[in-house]
């Protein structure tokens, strides 16, 4: 399959790597959930009828990821970011009551929708540009042949259609920004030219879009949307849906450790951090709010490690968390340009790890980390990731991917430290360790590869 990179000239926002949606997945609900509605909506004329047929991972591994219930969404109109998750059963149960949906949001007319004929999981069999393919079909009012277009999700949400995958400037915005950067060395050298962060790097270049005001209200946005679904991953508890029987344990751990805090030493310290990781997958895995950072199957990691900053770290404040991000984004560009994000091209190395690296670097930033300390820190986060599969028991978005979100906080937050007391100087570079996770993603076996074909998906009998 042809990997879809982003061309070293072509320039990425934060605005592309974090997003605010809803879970479980970015590439299996987030992604198919806007191809579905960027098709309806592209459709030149009414709709009598349409389909969509799911290949590779999103076939193998769509149910457990709730990519049917994204198709449906999103064909009926709806968005990741303004859908509220706590209509969508009602939503769902009114499609597959009245057999109809509505048909997207740019045509005001209901057509009749039967799921068992119209939304197909063509398991184990794959469309050639990406392993998570779609391909939709639109019979439209007057016209004798229907219209085919197929889609990819390539990882954190993000979309092409299919004659677009291999253009790699699609992946990114033709724009000019002041320090453009596409590794790790450039980052260094850029700053070591300008005497910046690589923080006011990413800031100078987010100019190139718009304001700093408007940058800032969108990081405090997105600090505000992690922070939330923390509070509400806390609140709740009961079972995870699907067939695992997965109990939600946040709140019960966070009662626990609330009894504690006069007696707060390192190892309640990373228990916060874990719990506070936990807490956000746990609402991802139910299908919650939740910020792609830089992945949904990832997502509590960064959020984790900006709360331990926020609760932990004295002096703190506002400016330091979006300091936190605009590191960390810029290392997930470097991620999305040399490699990927999608478990489905690199396993878990490239969501997990890739936010492990993403959060080490932000934490060391903030902690009065130099640009080398700062990179350092991201190697040393993704090095110890290297070769980590994905391999969710039942296709859900649970074991092992809730506390491997845990491991990747702590992970992330050894790595910041540890790059802090070194001067920045190391034998392996970040480049190095980006292309090293590429190689390892290629030669990774498929089924270790968000397919649950490998590993603990057919090791641990399903309860």
């Amino acid at each position: 399959m042809t990997k879809s990179r982003i061309d070293a000239a072509a320039a990425i926002s934060v605005m592309d790597l974090f997003t605010i949606g809803i879970g479980p997945s970015s590439s299996h609900t987030v992604g198919p959930m806007r191809a579905a509605l960027l098709f309806m909506d592209s459709l030149p004329a009414q709709p009598v009828r349409v389909s969509c047929d799911l290949y590779g991972s999103l076939a193998l591994t769509g149910r457990g990821h709730a990519t049917d219930t994204a198709i449906l969404l999103g064909l009926s109109g709806y968005s990741p970011e303004g859908t509220d998750p706590d209509t969508i059963p009602a939503i769902l149960a009114a499609i597959r009551t009245d057999g109809r949906i509505r048909a997207g949001s740019a045509h005001d007319q209901w057509i009749a929708f039967e799921e068992a004929r119209d939304l197909i999981f063509h398991m184990g069999d794959f469309l050639e540009a990406h392993s998570n393919g779609m391909r939709f079909t639109a019979w439209l009012d007057g016209h004798s042949e229907p219209l085919v277009r197929d889609y990819y999700s390539i990882g954190g949400g993000a979309v092409l259609p299919g004659d677009r995958v291999t253009d790699d400037a699609a992946l990114g915005h033709n724009v000019v920004q002041p320090y453009p950067f596409s590794s790790g060395a450039e980052i260094l050298a850029q700053g070591e030219a300008t005497g910046l962060s690589i923080a006011t790097l990413v800031l100078r270049n987010e100019g190139a879009w718009r304001t700093q005001a408007e940058t800032d209200a969108f990081l405090d946005s997105v600090i505000d949307a992690m922070s939330a679904s923390i509070d509400r991953g806390l609140q709740q508890e009961g079972l995870l849906p699907g067939g695992l029987k997965v109990r939600r344990r946040a709140r019960a751990i966070h009662q626990r450790l609330r009894l504690q805090q006069d007696a707060l030493g390192p190892a309640q310290i990373f228990e916060w951090v874990s719990l506070f990781a936990l807490a956000v997958n746990e609402e991802n895995a139910a299908g919650g709010r939740v910020v792609t950072a830089p992945t949904n199957g990832a997502a509590g990691v960064i959020p984790a490690v900006l709360h331990y900053y926020r609760r932990f770290v004295p002096g703190a404040d506002r400016d330091g968390e979006r300091r936190f991000l605009l590191t960390a984004a810029a290392i997930g560009f470097l991620y999305k340009k040399r490699a990927s994000i999608s478990a489905a091209e690199m396993g878990c190395q490239g969501e997990v790890g890739v936010a492990c690296s993403m959060a080490a670097a932000g934490l060391a930033a903030v902690l009065g980390g130099t640009n080398g300390q700062v990179e350092n820190a991201a190697e040393i986060g993704m090095e110890h990731n290297l070769g980590l599969t994905c391999d969710p028991i039942g296709g859900l978005v649970q074991i092992p991917c809730i506390e491997r979100n845990t491991m990747g906080a702590v992970k992330a937050i050894n790595a910041a430290y540890l790059a802090l007391q070194g001067d920045g100087h190391h034998i392996v570079s970040l480049d190095a360790v980006i292309e090293t996770m590429r190689q390892t993603g290629e030669d990774m076996a498929s089924r270790y590869k968000e397919t649950s074909l490998g590993g603990l998906a057919v090791n641990v009998v399903e309860c």
